[in-house]
């Protein structure tokens, strides 16, 4: 039911998705950790080392999930801050082991070997498989010994977490209530009164200005930001005159097709492995020497890859190499295939694994005339050929902004094109064209921090444009002086008394809204307002100061209004509330509110598991 749903994705399901959305949770975590000991510590934990190797494990991985999470857009990610957050969930993660140690939540070596031999994975038919363990070990790079113990901090961190997890305590009552809250339906009505003829006459102060800053002058900070001019380039605005293709060019185009559909013809690759595994390189050789003089005399491939062949996969299959791909056996293997016609055999080749006799049996290619691809070439000539006009302009254009150290040229030399400005452009700020990582990257570099207002050189867009960026001022990170935030100030100033004077005319009927029956102070109309419909929490419908406004009202008597007003940008708005509904609630079925209970369970759990580690913090030595 929608009310349900509304639950869910209020602001209780919207606190837990945070909490699961964190990419680490001190379980499940053994492949972050290799299980050495680095003596190039970050940190000191109770006399146990946190090593830098760990840290910059876990800090890589964050970064790679914040990423995902910003659209690969590096530059919005606070690098300090992963890193701090990789520091601190491994020294809570070894505030955590050492407390499992300290009360012996462990298991035993026999345990954790019964759960390695019952893994699938390690399995071949149905049992227990040393050599499948032995290539899983040698892919992780890890020890059997290093294996063993991450299991073992594994499960320890898992069984102490689900003592919080399993019987966090939860009341019915607590439940109920959240219920309510969630689902109660409010029927509200509005009024809009603007603030533009109240802002008129209205006059701030030069003190009245230095005392609100001063007042407030953590509501000032400002993150880093440029003012910076910019102009883009286009293919579209390079109109060239198209180059015409000759048939030398076309005849030159169809020919590299030719060629490269031949070099993608599907191929079967067979080989005669003579490995150097029970004798030395010259043995080998003069082995490999004999079986090819065997086939030049008649012996076929088949029946020699049967008779002297040491690679098990092929020699029953005719030398049939079925997983052939490039890189398999090395470069001068991959040379062998290309350049074997199909049917050839190759001369004993030396690769790492020993001598190989190749050969190579390629399907006939069906190449489409020239006439048929001359269309399609055609067009790929005359896009590469527009490709390269563009590339030549931006190359010009480039020496010329660089060395005039403006922007302007291009606009002078490129219809179309116009020189634009963006003012308190910050890494997070969205625009078109500044957004782009490549350019962003450009406007906040070190150069630009130190002082470099030169313009820059051509960066090239994700989009195919190109763009020259020329920062006219950099806004570190702080807060504003008092002569910056001046503007802001008097236009703070000026809402705030424009939304007071409103409201004191109104106040007589606000008031009067406490004492007397709503309908008698409507019939006055000198407040008017329009049904805004029935709501109910977190549903996003309503702007955030008016749902604030309305929820937090008390519940009206019968023929009341419960009213109060909120503030928006250059509005007063009245927000009544004439009904409220808390039978709603009982609607929810008991799986509904199972899974409501559930979800409670988690978020104080989570929050106990939270305070936990931080008392282990705060009595722990850290170094």
């Amino acid at each position: 039911m929608e009310s349900f749903r509304n639950v869910i994705k209020g602001w209780l399901g919207k606190v837990l998705l945070v909490l699961f959305l964190i990419p680490l949770a001190l379980v499940g975590i053994e492949g972050y950790f290799s299980g050495g000991n680095s003596a190039d510590s970050a940190k000191s934990v109770n006399g146990q080392q946190v090593s830098k190797q760990e840290l910059e494990a876990l800090t890589n991985s964050l970064k790679q999930q914040y990423l995902s999470y910003t659209q690969g857009d590096e530059t919005l990610l606070n690098q300090s801050y992963i890193e701090n957050k990789a520091l601190d969930t491994l020294i809570a993660r070894t505030l955590l082991l050492q407390q499992t140690e300290h009360l012996g939540i462990s298991l035993s070596d026999a345990q954790i070997e019964q759960m390695i031999a019952q893994q699938p994975s390690f399995q071949e038919n149905g049992q227990f498989s040393e050599a499948l363990y032995a290539n899983y070990l040698r892919s992780v790079g890890m020890s059997s010994q290093a294996l063993i113990q991450n299991l073992r901090q594994d499960h320890a961190l898992k069984m102490l977490s689900a003592s919080f997890m399993d019987h966090a305590l939860v009341s019915e009552l607590d439940i109920q209530q959240i219920a309510n809250l969630q689902t109660e339906q409010r029927t509200l009505h509005l009024s809009s009164i603007k603030l533009d003829e109240y802002k008129k006459n209205i006059q701030v102060s030069a003190q009245e200005i230095s005392d609100y800053y001063n007042k407030h002058s953590t509501l000032f900070k400002q993150v880093a930001n440029v003012d910076v001019d910019f102009i883009v380039l286009t293919p579209a605005h390079i109109s060239a005159t198209e180059a015409a293709i000759t048939d030398a060019e076309l005849q030159q185009a169809y020919d590299k097709f030719v060629e490269a559909q031949q070099k993608n013809a599907a191929r079967e690759v067979k080989h005669i492995l003579i490995t150097t595994d029970a004798r030395d390189d010259a043995a080998a050789k003069k082995l490999a020497d004999q079986v090819y003089a065997e086939i030049q005399q008649g012996t076929s491939f088949a029946a020699a890859a049967q008779k002297y062949s040491e690679d098990p996969e092929s020699k029953d299959k005719g030398g049939l190499f079925e997983a052939y791909d490039v890189g398999a056996f090395g470069n001068a293997f991959d040379q062998a295939v290309t350049s074997l016609k199909s049917g050839q055999i190759s001369q004993p080749v030396k690769t790492q694994y020993g001598y190989h006799l190749i050969q190579v049996e390629t399907d006939a290619v069906q190449v489409p005339s020239f006439e048929a691809e001359k269309a399609r070439l055609t067009a790929e000539l005359k896009k590469t050929k527009q490709q390269n006009a563009f590339s030549d302009t931006v190359n010009s254009l480039n020496e010329m902004v660089v060395g005039s150290d403006a922007l302007d040229v291009v606009s002078q030399e490129v219809k179309g094109t116009k020189v634009e400005s963006v003012k308190g452009f910050s890494l997070a700020s969205q625009h078109p064209v500044l957004s782009d990582p490549s350019v962003k990257v450009k406007l906040f570099n070190d150069d630009v921090k130190n002082g470099d207002r030169n313009a820059s050189s051509n960066i090239q867009m994700a989009n195919g444009n190109v763009v020259w960026v020329k920062v006219r001022e950099y806004h570190a990170a702080g807060v504003q002086t008092l002569a910056e935030a001046t503007p802001r100030v008097r236009a703070k100033l000026i809402e705030e008394k424009a939304f007071n004077a409103a409201k004191a005319k109104i106040q007589k009927s606000l008031d009067e809204f406490k004492t007397q029956p709503a309908a008698e102070v409507l019939a006055q109309q000198q407040i008017r307002f329009e049904d805004a419909g029935v709501f109910t929490r977190a549903e996003g419908r309503l702007k955030r100061e008016i749902e604030r406004a309305a929820f937090s009202l008390m519940p009206p008597k019968q023929g009341m209004w419960s009213v109060t007003t909120a503030a928006l940008p250059n509005e007063l708005v009245v927000v009544a509330v004439s009904n409220v509904n808390r039978t709603t609630s009982n609607a929810l079925t008991p799986e509904q509110l199972q899974e409501l209970a559930k979800l409670y369970q988690q978020l104080r759990a989570q929050q106990e598991l939270d305070d936990y580690t931080q008392y282990l913090k705060a009595k722990a030595d850290i170094e």
